[in-house]
């Protein structure tokens, strides 16, 4: 049975890839044009005149089988060394529109806009986007796995382009224009895969060019279009972006009562493109102080929480690096580069990048590769060893959208003189992975199968992991079930792993009906279970769950969840993570809770997001708030408040906790150009209160000005533990 069960399901992800296809609708033009075309908004060139316009958008929210109520159309020109876009989004009259900030790569629901979306290899797994919204506000971002969740779209990608809006009476309007050397495509390319989104708050309603069922993401490219160039496609202009920076830091720790004086540095990232599909990334002497902190979670948890990476030079096909493995056993995660455990108090400490190197991309239609390299330096005050980190990854497209991947990782630590060699013999550690990832035809199948197994000096027992996992959605039913299996020393030390040695089974159904009705969109109910066993205890984990959720025309959201819940310590663990008294290990507890979930309509001045549980926990009992509370005015300023509540009561001899984490966060809009954040953190789990406030001045397209400065406080008396002082100045040059 053991074998049976994963067998029949690698099986039926093999078939479903090929199994099912999907109905093709009419096409875009894009028309070739002599002269450069003037970006000021206005649309009055000879090549916008009235023919050859895009339009019947088709709703694909509240509904997905009429016409839109506020239609859109989107023509498309191009020469040598452009993509020129034009569109107008028509209104049913006068109004205001939502923009909840001024700053680069807006996001959500309630952001109006008009999205332009890419597949230029037309393998219909990854895309580049391009959105505006009316007050001229860009995003531009990289769409992986066919973009069937919201994850698979990332907008931390950077590039150069250009756009212009115009605000109308009734309508607004965007003029586009993409360098060709942005993207990547295949030389003499004759057509892509496109669609074309638009949000509008007003309305209430989401749209698109070719239609998408309401069921899937609105950021799917399985149902795109083509776009037909009226000539082949030629890579003439130069891809070659230098990026360098000069930067400083001061510091000061109160607790070791050590200082760090102000120390300038310099360094750089480089893109160059090796040909039209591939790119070779760069990077000397990193700096990413200019990435903004993590919010803060109370944890719970017996594990690691996984945060993710933020860094410009690991993003641009990251897809082909990070979708190895899955969440609970990743192969590969960036940011355990540059992070390093200090000998003397056994801390994660920051560890110094030296350079990076990174190339990756399409070297045919149908294979992706990457190969990275990565040093870190020797700290011998922090007794940290260097260490040199290389991946290499390969795939290869198979049937319409799904793809065979390898990956190889390997980290070494430098070695030291005693050794005479340029790595420490017994300190590495390698890992070999394969995966296969389905993407039906339709997007109503999706899947994946993989083997890991990691190598140390040391004698292993079972080092892989293993997990097949299929999922159905459709517009009534969805289901998925995941089968995963950890051996003990599965050990992926530049992958995530939360816990090893434990097999699960993870199967879910649901169901959702869509009523006729002017309040609720759609609502049903999900039913899941969740096991964890190993051979050594038997079950350490068993969740049996059902839940309601109610979505509305609003775009508001309702989920409520009962869960029963069985757990097997099998180590001590304290459930306050404050340092008391723990529960011992071999115990095992059943418990019940009830929650929900709410989030309201973000199109809203003011809006609110909020989990809320309760019920037994191990020996007591709990109760847990975690909301965020916004307050927008206009696109000028953002203000929200996260707060996050535990009440956590435990019989003697544990103790009783009560947790807080409250966050407030001040985004201010001064201009397209000029950016301040502030971000308060206070969490008495860990006990700290943590300030962090960043200003940014945008001085040219993609190049920036940073002055960051964060402090750290003992909350009792708001004594100083650490504070540092930040500034740093980039600039993007297109050669």
């Amino acid at each position: 049975m053991r074998i049976l069960l994963p067998t029949c399901l690698l099986a039926v992800l093999l078939i479903s890839g090929s199994a099912f296809g999907q109905e093709h609708t009419s096409n875009a033009f894009a028309f070739k044009v002599n002269e450069p075309i003037v970006l000021d908004g206005n649309l009055d060139e000879e090549i916008w005149g009235p023919e050859g316009w895009n339009g019947d958008f088709m709703q694909y929210f509240p509904s997905d089988t009429s016409l839109a109520i506020a239609q859109s159309r989107i023509k498309i020109a191009f020469d040598d060394n452009n993509l020129y876009i034009a569109a107008v989004m028509e209104n049913l009259g006068p109004r205001e529109y939502v923009s909840t900030s001024l700053r680069r790569d807006y996001r959500g629901a309630q952001n109006d806009g008009i999205t332009f979306v890419f597949d230029t290899f037309n393998d219909k797994t990854n895309a580049f986007q391009f959105g505006v919204n009316p007050y001229g506000v860009q995003r531009e971002g990289l769409i992986s796995n066919g973009g069937n969740r919201s994850e698979d779209l990332s907008l931390a990608w950077d590039n150069k382009w250009y756009a212009e809006a115009k605000i109308f009476e009734n309508h607004w309007q965007v003029e586009a224009i993409i360098p060709l050397s942005t993207v990547r495509f295949k030389d003499g390319a004759q057509n892509w895969n496109i669609n074309f989104y638009r949000i509008d708050s007003d309305a209430g309603e989401r749209s698109s060019w070719s239609p998408l069922p309401r069921n899937f993401n609105m950021s799917s490219i399985a149902f795109n279009r083509k776009l037909i160039f009226e000539e082949p496609l030629r890579k003439n202009s130069a891809n070659i972006s230098l990026i360098p920076y000069v930067a400083g830091k001061t510091s000061k720790n109160f607790l070791e009562n050590t200082s760090e004086p102000f120390k300038p540095a310099v360094g750089g990232d480089a893109k160059v493109g090796i040909g039209p599909a591939m790119n070779l990334d760069l990077t000397f002497n990193p700096d990413f102080s200019q990435v903004e902190v993590d919010q803060q979670v109370t944890n719970l948890d017996r594990f690691e929480i996984f945060f993710p990476e933020r860094r410009q030079f690991f993003l641009e096909n990251g897809d082909l690096f990070d979708s190895f493995g899955q969440p609970r056993s990743k192969a590969f995660f960036s940011r355990r580069i540059g992070v390093d455990i200090d000998s003397a108090t056994g801390q994660n400490v920051q560890s110094k990048i030296i350079y990076g190197a990174r190339l990756s991309g399409k070297i045919s239609e149908d294979w992706r590769i990457g190969a990275m390299n990565m040093q870190t330096a020797t700290d011998s005050e922090a007794g940290i060893a260097g260490k040199n980190f290389s991946v290499l990854a390969i795939q290869k497209k198979v049937f319409e959208r799904s793809n065979i991947g390898l990956i190889y990782v390997d980290k070494e630590s430098l070695g030291l003189d005693e050794y005479k060699s340029l790595f420490h013999p017994e300190e590495y550690n390698r890992l070999i992975g394969m995966d296969f990832n389905l993407n039906s035809a339709n997007g109503k199948w999706t899947g994946k199968a993989f083997y890991h197994r990691t190598f140390e000096s040391r004698e292993t027992v079972k080092p892989y992991s293993f997990n097949a996992y299929m999922l159905f959605s459709d517009i009534h039913w969805g289901g998925s079930v995941s089968i995963q299996d950890i051996g003990k020393d599965f050990n992926p030390e530049v992958g995530f792993l939360p816990r090893s040695d434990f097999k699960r089974l993870n199967p879910d159904i649901s169901y959702m009906f869509y009523p006729n009705s002017s309040l609720i969109n759609r609502h049903g109910p999900k039913l899941e279970f969740e096991g964890y066993w190993n051979e050594t205890i038997g079950t350490t984990d068993r969740d049996y769950n059902i839940s309601y959720t109610v979505r509305f025309n609003s775009f508001a959201e309702l989920t409520v969840t009962q869960k029963n819940r069985y757990l097997y310590l099998f180590q001590d663990f304290d459930p306050t993570r404050t340092g008391g008294e723990k529960l011992p290990a071999g115990t095992d507890y059943n418990t019940k809770t009830l929650g929900f979930e709410f989030r309201s309509n973000p199109r809203n001045v003011f809006n609110v997001k909020m989990t809320a549980d309760g019920g037994e926990y191990y020996t007591g009992n709990y109760f847990s708030l975690v909301s965020e509370l916004g307050l927008r005015m206009g696109y000028m300023a953002n203000i929200s408040m996260n707060f996050n509540y535990a009440r956590i009561r435990l019989p003697a001899p544990q103790s009783d906790a009560d947790l807080i984490l409250v966050g407030p966060r001040i985004d201010l809009t001064f201009t397209k150009k000029l950016f301040w954040t502030t971000f308060i953190q206070y969490n008495n789990q860990i006990d700290n209160l943590n300030i962090n406030t960043r200003l940014q001045w945008r001085f040219a397209p993609v190049s920036d000005f940073f002055l960051v400065y964060t402090d750290n406080y003992f909350p009792s008396d708001f004594s100083p533990k650490q504070r540092s002082l930040v500034f740093k100045l980039n600039y993007w040059l297109n050669l």
